[in-house]
Protein backbone atom coordinates (compact mmCIF):
# COMPACT_ATOMS: atom_id res chain seq x y z
CA UNK A 1 0.00 0.00 0.00
CA UNK A 2 1.31 3.92 -0.85
CA UNK A 3 0.34 6.60 0.64
CA UNK A 4 0.35 9.90 -0.96
CA UNK A 5 3.00 12.69 0.88
CA UNK A 6 -0.55 14.90 1.18
CA UNK A 7 -1.94 11.27 2.76
CA UNK A 8 1.00 11.42 5.02
CA UNK A 9 0.75 15.15 6.24
CA UNK A 10 -3.18 14.25 7.04
CA UNK A 11 -2.42 11.75 8.93
CA UNK A 12 0.58 13.55 10.80
CA UNK A 13 -1.86 16.55 12.00
CA UNK A 14 -4.68 14.51 12.66
CA UNK A 15 -2.59 12.89 15.12
CA UNK A 16 -1.00 16.09 16.61
CA UNK A 17 -4.52 16.89 16.71
CA UNK A 18 -5.69 14.16 18.85
CA UNK A 19 -2.47 14.55 21.09
CA UNK A 20 -3.92 17.65 21.94
CA UNK A 21 -8.03 16.93 21.69
CA UNK A 22 -9.97 18.64 24.39
CA UNK A 23 -7.22 21.13 24.69
CA UNK A 24 -8.08 24.29 22.04
CA UNK A 25 -7.87 25.24 18.94
CA UNK A 26 -4.12 24.71 17.61
CA UNK A 27 -3.01 27.29 14.98
CA UNK A 28 -1.45 26.46 11.33
CA UNK A 29 1.96 27.24 12.00
CA UNK A 30 2.22 25.62 15.14
CA UNK A 31 0.87 22.11 13.87
CA UNK A 32 3.45 22.54 11.10
CA UNK A 33 6.39 23.06 13.07
CA UNK A 34 6.24 20.42 15.47
CA UNK A 35 5.43 18.22 13.14
CA UNK A 36 7.96 19.42 10.09
CA UNK A 37 5.35 20.22 7.54
CA UNK A 38 4.85 22.59 4.69
CA UNK A 39 2.94 25.05 6.16
CA UNK A 40 1.00 26.51 2.91
CA UNK A 41 0.23 23.10 1.73
CA UNK A 42 -1.34 22.23 4.89
CA UNK A 43 -3.43 24.80 5.02
CA UNK A 44 -4.96 23.37 1.65
CA UNK A 45 -5.25 19.81 3.50
CA UNK A 46 -6.98 21.24 6.86
CA UNK A 47 -9.22 23.13 4.11
CA UNK A 48 -10.38 19.63 2.57
CA UNK A 49 -10.74 17.90 6.05
CA UNK A 50 -12.67 20.84 7.35
CA UNK A 51 -15.17 20.36 4.36
CA UNK A 52 -15.28 16.86 5.07
CA UNK A 53 -16.37 17.78 8.70
CA UNK A 54 -13.59 15.78 10.54
CA UNK A 55 -11.99 19.16 11.67
CA UNK A 56 -13.20 23.03 12.74
CA UNK A 57 -11.91 25.90 12.43
CA UNK A 58 -11.67 28.40 15.45
CA UNK A 59 -11.18 32.59 14.54
CA UNK A 60 -9.67 34.65 16.78
CA UNK A 61 -6.36 34.89 18.82
CA UNK A 62 -6.57 31.52 20.10
CA UNK A 63 -7.81 30.10 16.72
CA UNK A 64 -7.14 27.27 14.96
CA UNK A 65 -7.72 23.78 13.95
CA UNK A 66 -9.31 21.17 16.37
CA UNK A 67 -10.94 17.83 15.29
CA UNK A 68 -14.78 17.72 15.31
CA UNK A 69 -15.11 14.43 16.57
CA UNK A 70 -13.12 12.87 19.90
CA UNK A 71 -10.08 10.46 18.50
CA UNK A 72 -11.63 7.16 18.99
CA UNK A 73 -14.52 7.96 16.59
CA UNK A 74 -12.02 9.02 13.81
CA UNK A 75 -10.92 6.04 11.92
CA UNK A 76 -7.83 5.90 9.48
CA UNK A 77 -9.67 4.54 6.45
CA UNK A 78 -12.01 7.99 6.97
CA UNK A 79 -9.17 10.30 6.65
CA UNK A 80 -6.51 8.10 3.72
CA UNK A 81 -10.20 8.14 1.63
CA UNK A 82 -10.74 12.03 1.80
CA UNK A 83 -7.18 12.77 0.73
CA UNK A 84 -6.27 9.93 -1.63
CA UNK A 85 -9.36 7.71 -2.42
CA UNK A 86 -9.19 4.20 -2.35
CA UNK A 87 -7.32 2.28 0.32
CA UNK A 88 -5.96 -0.45 -1.39
CA UNK A 89 -2.77 -0.71 -4.29
CA UNK A 90 -5.29 -2.77 -6.37
CA UNK A 91 -8.51 -1.09 -6.86
CA UNK A 92 -11.36 -0.76 -5.25
CA UNK A 93 -13.37 -4.21 -4.24
CA UNK A 94 -16.07 -3.35 -6.97
CA UNK A 95 -13.57 -3.40 -9.88
CA UNK A 96 -11.97 -6.09 -8.77
CA UNK A 97 -14.87 -8.36 -8.39
CA UNK A 98 -15.78 -7.66 -11.93
CA UNK A 99 -12.13 -8.77 -12.85
CA UNK A 100 -12.70 -12.42 -10.82
CA UNK A 101 -16.27 -12.59 -12.29
CA UNK A 102 -14.97 -12.32 -16.11
CA UNK A 103 -11.41 -13.24 -15.99
CA UNK A 104 -11.71 -16.98 -15.59
CA UNK A 105 -7.52 -17.55 -16.07
CA UNK A 106 -6.39 -14.87 -14.01
CA UNK A 107 -8.88 -15.31 -11.52
CA UNK A 108 -7.20 -16.38 -8.34
CA UNK A 109 -4.89 -14.06 -8.69
CA UNK A 110 -7.73 -11.15 -8.97
CA UNK A 111 -9.31 -13.32 -5.89
CA UNK A 112 -5.60 -12.99 -3.76
CA UNK A 113 -5.78 -9.14 -4.55
CA UNK A 114 -9.08 -8.75 -3.29
CA UNK A 115 -7.85 -10.42 -0.15
CA UNK A 116 -4.87 -8.10 0.36
CA UNK A 117 -7.00 -5.38 -0.52
CA UNK A 118 -9.73 -6.63 1.79
CA UNK A 119 -7.52 -6.93 4.85
CA UNK A 120 -5.40 -3.54 4.27
CA UNK A 121 -9.30 -1.89 4.71
CA UNK A 122 -10.04 -3.95 7.83
CA UNK A 123 -7.07 -2.97 9.67
CA UNK A 124 -7.39 0.58 8.40
CA UNK A 125 -11.23 0.52 9.01
CA UNK A 126 -10.67 -0.65 12.89
CA UNK A 127 -7.61 1.50 13.99
CA UNK A 128 -8.73 5.07 15.23
CA UNK A 129 -6.36 8.00 16.08
CA UNK A 130 -6.53 7.30 19.28
CA UNK A 131 -5.13 3.71 18.72
CA UNK A 132 -2.22 5.52 17.16
CA UNK A 133 -1.61 8.13 19.51
CA UNK A 134 0.44 6.76 22.24
CA UNK A 135 -0.74 8.15 25.76
CA UNK A 136 1.61 10.48 27.55
CA UNK A 137 2.83 12.70 24.63
CA UNK A 138 0.51 15.32 25.20
CA UNK A 139 2.13 18.46 24.53
CA UNK A 140 5.37 16.95 23.92
CA UNK A 141 6.76 18.39 20.50
CA UNK A 142 7.94 15.78 18.03
CA UNK A 143 10.22 17.87 16.05
CA UNK A 144 13.22 17.20 17.72
CA UNK A 145 12.60 13.78 16.53
CA UNK A 146 11.92 14.45 13.15
CA UNK A 147 14.60 16.44 11.25
CA UNK A 148 13.93 15.50 7.52
CA UNK A 149 17.42 15.24 5.90
CA UNK A 150 17.32 16.40 1.89
CA UNK A 151 16.94 13.65 -0.20
CA UNK A 152 15.03 11.41 2.03
CA UNK A 153 12.13 9.81 0.63
CA UNK A 154 8.78 10.34 2.69
CA UNK A 155 7.11 7.38 1.05
CA UNK A 156 6.39 4.59 3.53
CA UNK A 157 8.88 1.44 2.36
CA UNK A 158 7.00 -1.82 1.79
CA UNK A 159 8.58 -4.99 2.99
CA UNK A 160 8.96 -7.27 0.65
CA UNK A 161 10.37 -10.87 1.33
CA UNK A 162 12.05 -9.16 4.47
CA UNK A 163 13.99 -6.63 1.96
CA UNK A 164 13.84 -3.04 2.78
CA UNK A 165 15.52 -1.80 -0.32
CA UNK A 166 14.23 -4.70 -3.18
CA UNK A 167 12.71 -2.28 -6.17
CA UNK A 168 14.88 0.98 -5.34
CA UNK A 169 17.72 -0.04 -7.87
CA UNK A 170 16.00 -2.35 -9.85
Amino acid sequence: MKISQKGLYALQAMMMLARHHNQGAIRIRDIAYEEGLPEKFLELILLELKNARIVESVRGAKGGYQLRRPPSDIRLSEIIRLIDGALAPFGDAEQLRTLIDRDADHRALYQVFLEVRNAAARILENTTLADIVAPGLEGKSKRQHKKKRNGESSVLPMVVHGNLNRGKDE
